[in-house]
């Protein structure tokens, strides 16, 4: 069974995706809020704590940064030493990843205070999403709702080639760079207070 690992703060049509990538014979994994919106739309995901073994901490700052989702995503199939690795620690592949990070942009729109910017600054996701982009050979990489059906439709009929992951790993870094320098020009904007 393959694995997809969905954790987004843009839910929109994330439960229909996930139904589709079930009906495909994935098993979906998810986190905190995106865990219950899939959960309560009647897909069968579990959370991430059943990969990790560990729970979620620190107010959920800490949830997908471990061995367990980064071995997952990061081990190049192709290699008999890394398929080893994989197998002697007990570490299931993660074949998708669907991820789109914290709305730090709508807490600049609304002026939040530093301490709310700080915590709207997202750090395991652009970590899964550079660790699922990296190894874009052999995991999908999903950061745009509007490609949803198109990952599964390319899911369906095998065509999710090299070329079409490419893409969205080109999307994914695009997404993550973009993410990076709205984070910085906001720093840079309070050294001048």
């Amino acid at each position: 069974m393959r694995r997809a690992l969905v954790s987004v703060t843009d839910k929109t049509g994330v439960v229909d995706f996930a139904k589709g990538l079930e009906k495909l014979g994935f098993e979906v994994v998810s986190t905190g809020g995106t865990l219950k919106a899939l959960q309560e739309g009647g897909v069968k995901a579990i959370g991430i704590e059943q990969v990790t073994g560990f729970p979620e901490i620190l107010d959920g700052r800490v949830k997908t940064l471990h061995p367990k989702v980064h071995g997952g995503l990061l081990y190049r199939r192709d290699d008999p030493k890394h398929v080893e690795t994989i197998k002697e620690m007990g570490i299931t592949p993660i074949d998708l990843v669907c991820c789109n990070l914290y709305a730090f942009d709508k807490a600049l729109e609304k002026h939040a205070d530093l301490p709310e910017m700080v915590e709207n600054i997202d750090i395991g996701g652009p970590s899964m999403i550079r660790s699922a982009a990296k190894n874009f050979k052999d995991v999908l990489i999903v950061t745009e709702p509007g490609d949803y059906n198109d990952v599964l439709k390319a899911l369906e009929n095998h065509t999710d080639d090299f070329k079409f992951r490419m893409n969205l790993a080109y999307k994914a870094y695009s997404k993550t760079a973009a993410y990076d320098t709205m984070i910085s020009k906001y720093f840079a904007s309070q050294l001048d207070k």
